[in-house]
């Protein structure tokens, strides 16, 4: 299934990701599109990338940079991408984003692949 047409042109979209409790935690995020999946980047420390690791069910939805959704909500599946094949989604988000190719790279820095037809 492609990415819908909803995520085009978008600078933002509203990342849900789900507590063990089922509370559902909304974080707004950059994302870059490839081969028809989305990608994000993120610190290996954060509370999404803890929450993707014990449930990898997400939900994904247009929004602002403050996080208000401004569009449809789609059920997602997101995983953490092995470190070896990250370079096409790194390099994606720096194409999309210019503040992205400032060299603030960490060694925490890791990305999530999300694909929306799961």
């Amino acid at each position: 299934m492609p990415i819908p047409p909803e995520f085009e042109k978008q600078k933002y979209i509203s990342l849900a990701t789900f507590r063990k409790n089922g509370t559902a935690v909304y974080t707004p995020v950059w994302f870059a599109e490839l081969s028809g999946k989305l990608y994000v980047k993120t610190r290996n420390d954060s509370g999404k990338y803890k929450r993707i690791r014990n449930n990898p069910r997400v939900q994904i939805a247009p929004s602002d940079m403050r996080g208000k959704i401004t569009g449809p909500e789609f059920e997602a599946t997101a995983h953490i991408l092995p470190r070896d094949q990250s370079k096409q989604a790194n390099d994606a988000i720096k194409r999309k984003y210019l503040l992205a190719r400032l060299p603030f790279w960490s060694s925490k820095n890791e990305f999530l692949e999300i694909d929306v037809s799961a």
